[in-house]
């Protein structure tokens, strides 16, 4: 019985969980990249806020990836961008020696959400990635918390 409930919390949070993804047009996969991370980086509050950060700080990285290549062209023509990669993912060997910024694939993470999306290059566009992403950490939380509640031995 207890799979039974599992499952229909599953269900019900997926598709609550889209149906607003699809009302607010926001990309479903962004939340979900977001709700997986949830699971993946340690299924706490704490893990989730540090690998949300550094999910956001990859979305970051990917615009000034993006700019940095558009300067380089102007120099290096169809260098510019991977140069700019170069660079960028290069430094990431360094950002991660810092404890709290060490979660590389939240970076990429990131990464893959803005190269996915190709946002504009303004700041609202990228603050606009921020909610889905948001959303898919709490339906993470609030889906993992229901089942605590009905499976307390098995969800942790």
């Amino acid at each position: 019985m207890k799979t039974f409930q599992t499952a229909i919390i599953f269900g019900l949070f997926g598709a609550v969980a889209v149906s607003i993804s699809f009302a607010a047009q926001w990309p479903a996969w962004v939340m979900f990249i977001a709700w997986v991370s949830y699971y993946i980086f340690g299924r706490n509050l704490k893990n989730s806020a540090f690998a949300f950060v550094q999910i956001i700080l990859g979305i970051l990285m990917g615009a000034l990836i993006q700019f940095t290549g558009i300067f380089l062209g102007n120099y290096l023509g169809q260098f510019g961008l991977p140069v700019s990669i170069f660079l960028f993912i290069g430094s990431l060997a360094y950002i991660s020696k810092v404890k709290i910024l060490s979660n590389i694939p939240a970076w990429f993470l990131g990464l893959i959400v803005f190269f996915g999306i190709h946002p504009k290059l303004e700041l609202l566009s990228l603050l606009e990635l921020l909610v889905p992403l948001l959303f898919g950490f709490i339906f993470a939380f609030l889906n993992d918390t229901a089942v605590h509640k009905i499976q307390p031995d098995k969800a942790h």
